[in-house]
């Protein structure tokens, strides 16, 4: 497959993730990390730190704008949940468990 439309799959693919996390707002953070071990701060410290590998001038804020689709504070007031006891003892089993490895 030419390089070029393997970038163009690829970002077409990011942009349907994207979408998607932020169609589901019920998801939270702490699950993502749970299972997925990323969340939406991960992908936007991601994309920020791909864009200053390339000289584009894209902060963290405004790279967690283009993941949550709004300010991250608006985001936060919106759809972020205080995470249950059982989430955040889940998260510590997860962390345990990659120091052990």
């Amino acid at each position: 497959m030419a390089t070029d439309l393997t970038t163009e799959l690829e970002a077409a693919a990011f942009r349907r993730l994207l979408a998607h996390l932020q169609q589901h707002t019920d998801v939270q953070n702490i699950d993502l990390m749970i299972h997925g071990d990323f969340c939406r701060n991960c992908l936007a410290k991601w994309y920020a730190a791909e864009a200053a590998n390339r000289g584009v001038d894209l902060d963290y804020e405004q790279a967690r704008t283009v993941v949550y689709g709004m300010p991250y504070s608006e985001w936060k007031d919106q759809y972020q949940a205080e995470a249950t006891v059982e989430q955040l003892a889940a998260y510590q089993a997860k962390q345990q468990a990659k120091a052990q490895k």
